[in-house]
């Protein structure tokens, strides 16, 4: 290989590297997401602790406002709040709940607990869950894996343990809502149920990132077309 064929191909090596760089930086950004734990993580556990972390993403405005679409088998009256950010309030919705309130620090993550009545005899729950921004940016984790792959915004998932021998279903509880604080003016109006419009959406990191990598990564690929043409050119002259 002539001396001019080898720096076109070590350009085209170089290009092909930065593109691959951006498009990891750009992977890792999105792997921002909402984690979900408990302290007994259990198929039929009563009066659990379950804690959400939501991980800030914008880099302009601060978080106001967590939306949780509860599973089946977990009503929105059995759930309670058990801590949230200082004057963030709960409100209960039609198919899970809101908490919200002043806008946190820009970067901030978002910390919030509520207290489950009892979690449903099953392997795993998933808490779809909407971030709102003080911009009014809204981040929708409310994913699920498809066959196998990891979805780019996947819902926070508890995996449950078997239930302990002897656990039994609690009846249906005929207690209302728990809706915290009796001011929920800071928590500000629930926002609506997740529609299938929303979930197809996936929302999360700005749909400016995908692009940006798809005009570098085209940059690199069109810069190594040019060197490696003008390395053979070269070559025929000589």
């Amino acid at each position: 290989m002539s001396v001019s064929r080898s720096r076109a191909v070590a350009r085209v090596a170089t290009a092909a590297a930065s593109a691959a760089a951006v498009v990891a930086l750009t992977a890792t950004s999105a792997l921002a997401h909402v984690e979900v734990e408990s302290d007994d993580a259990r198929a039929l556990a009563t009066n659990v602790t379950v804690a959400f972390t939501g991980e800030a993403e914008s880099g302009t405005a601060g978080l106001t406002k967590v939306q949780v679409v509860l599973p089946e088998g977990i009503a929105p009256g059995d759930v309670a709040l058990a801590g949230a950010p200082a004057g963030w309030t709960f409100t209960a919705t039609g198919d899970g709940y809101t908490v919200g309130g002043p806008a946190l620090a820009v970067g901030q993550d978002v910390v919030h607990k509520i207290t489950i009545r009892q979690l449903p005899n099953t392997d795993e729950v998933v808490f779809k869950t909407l971030e709102t921004y003080g911009d009014g940016h809204i981040d929708r984790w409310i994913e699920l894996p498809q066959n196998g792959v990891e979805p780019a915004h996947p819902a926070p998932v508890l995996r449950l343990a078997p239930a302990s021998p002897g656990a039994t279903s609690l009846p249906p509880s005929t207690a209302s809502p728990s809706t915290g604080p009796t001011d929920t003016a800071a928590a500000g109006t629930a926002a609506p149920s997740v529609s299938p419009a929303a979930a197809g959406d996936g929302g999360g990191s700005s749909p400016a990132l995908p692009l940006a990598v798809g005009i570098v990564v085209l940059a690199a690929a069109a810069a190594g077309g040019w060197w490696w043409r003008r390395g053979r050119g070269r070559d025929s002259a000589g």
